[in-house]
């Protein structure tokens, strides 16, 4: 049982908590629970998860303040769910530390594969397992050689598409928003300016993709920002 990684549930509706314990109990892995933003806090610090996954409608708190208390001290991966399909919340949310983020009403596959993704990626990191390539299906990064091959055919990319790809490759499965990417490109001056990024995306999709109108490998969550698949 030790071993199996431990996720606190932050969620207020005992439906959801119930559902949710059924999902993630028969999928390997353990469960804590809290009910409200001050117990959140308080079991985080005792029992240490390995991953969070919290709902942004508590009774005591806004869960956005939960979160940015949180990411003051807490490194573990965080899966918002929420019923707010606002396209600003959903950027708030993750450009204040989430991981990912879903809307109620959301699938047992979907989310259990979100949280394979996320553990993933923080047991990769945390190991200092070697990240000089990154690989996903046809794709293949080659870090320290600046190299890229799709269908083992190496794609020469511009200075800035290998920089696209390089970000949203070092945080494979995770929504990086359009104000994140283009803060990390372009700086603090050009965060509204999103045009920028469906140009080059539209130039890096036609480089990699097999079919660039129904891409594999770079995704879009829309009016949000982009993710690159990692499974």
């Amino acid at each position: 049982m030790a071993n199996k990684p431990l996720i606190l549930l932050i969620e207020d509706e005992l439906a959801i908590r119930r559902f949710l314990r059924l999902a993630l109990s028969s999928d390997s892995f353990r469960l804590e629970e809290a009910e409200t933003g001050r117990k959140a806090l308080l079991m985080a610090a005792q029992e240490k998860p390995d991953l969070v996954i919290l709902d942004l409608g508590l009774p005591d708190m806004d869960g956005q303040d939960l979160l940015r208390q949180f990411r003051e001290w807490l490194q573990v991966p965080i899966i918002v769910l929420s019923a707010r399909d606002q396209e600003k919340q959903k950027i708030d949310a993750l450009d204040g530390g989430a991981d990912d983020y879903l809307t109620k009403p959301f699938s047992t596959g979907e989310l259990l594969a979100r949280i394979r993704v996320a553990l993933r990626n923080a047991n990769r990191i945390s190991s200092g397992a070697d990240s000089s390539t990154f690989e996903q299906g046809d794709l293949k990064i080659d870090f320290a050689s600046r190299r890229v091959f799709a269908c083992e055919t190496e794609v020469h990319l511009t200075p800035l598409e290998y920089k696209i790809l390089t970000l949203l490759a070092r945080q494979s499965g995770r929504v990086l928003t359009h104000s994140f990417l283009l803060k990390e490109i372009w700086g603090h001056h050009n965060i509204q300016e999103t045009h920028y990024l469906r140009v080059h995306m539209a130039n890096l999709r036609r480089k990699i993709e097999r079919d660039s109108a129904q891409p594999k490998h770079i995704l879009t969550e829309q009016g949000i920002g982009y993710r690159l698949a990692s499974e």
